[in-house]
């Protein structure tokens, strides 16, 4: 698997303005420092204990994002390094990283992740929680969080017309939240949405963000398990 060949392939297939976040979980140290070497810095994890482990294993100026779903009693191990965290789907959650992030002297850009897929196993508000969450008092006075943009994941089907309909809905709704709350804030640029299986329906929806891992290391082995 050549890693960088198959980096400079995608990135020549895809517009500029899309930054592409290797998701590098289970892949060990030495796998990702071949991305590395090729010039990327933008790697996404979806495990607290692995991120962690690699983050110290690795060169201090690789960007992490924080790209699972995050329990609020681990936000503690990644406050001090992550720089963004995609899968806000909650109050509670988005209070933890704004206490943790303060402990810390940051602000961690964040996301807020809807719930597009048809599959109810997936994560995510809707857009009506999204705008109580975004009208409350207790959001707007956090200090320690910006909300850069909104992430979603499409259903896991081969149905391209299910997946392009779910990932306008989100491009819809980003459109509503930035006219609503960020109309003239430039940090509330992004939409992270795409994978490896339909990032090209994402871009042509307007991601600015693609999470990709499969076309770039190939088929994902076991989890490592960070040293003790």
């Amino acid at each position: 698997m050549n890693i960088a060949k198959n980096l400079e392939l995608l990135c020549r297939t895809i517009p500029a303005r899309v930054k592409v976040i290797v998701v590098s979980k289970t892949q060990k140290p030495e796998t990702l420092m071949e991305a590395y070497n090729a010039g990327h810095r933008f790697f996404g994890e979806n495990k607290v204990q692995e991120l962690a482990f690699k983050a110290s294993a690795l060169p201090p100026d690789i960007q992490w994002h924080f790209i699972g779903h995050l329990q609020t009693n681990k936000v503690r191990m990644i406050a001090p390094f992550i720089h963004m965290i995609h899968g806000i789907d909650s109050m509670k959650l988005l209070k933890e990283v704004d206490k943790e992030a303060g402990k810390t002297g940051r602000v961690i850009p964040c996301l807020l992740q809807l719930h597009i897929a048809s599959e109810e196993t997936k994560f995510g508000l809707d857009i009506q929680e999204a705008f109580q969450i975004l009208e409350s008092p207790e959001y707007r006075a956090m200090r320690n969080i910006r909300i850069h943009g909104l992430m979603g994941m499409a259903t896991y089907t081969e149905d391209e017309n299910l997946i392009r309909k779910e990932f306008g809905s989100l491009r819809n709704d980003f459109i509503k939240i930035k006219a609503a709350f960020f109309p003239s804030d430039d940090d509330f640029r992004e939409l992270s949405m795409g994978m490896s299986g339909d990032y090209m329906i994402a871009i042509e929806e307007g991601s600015t963000m693609i999470r990709i891992g499969t076309a770039i290391f190939g088929e994902r082995p076991k989890p490592i398990t960070p040293a003790a």
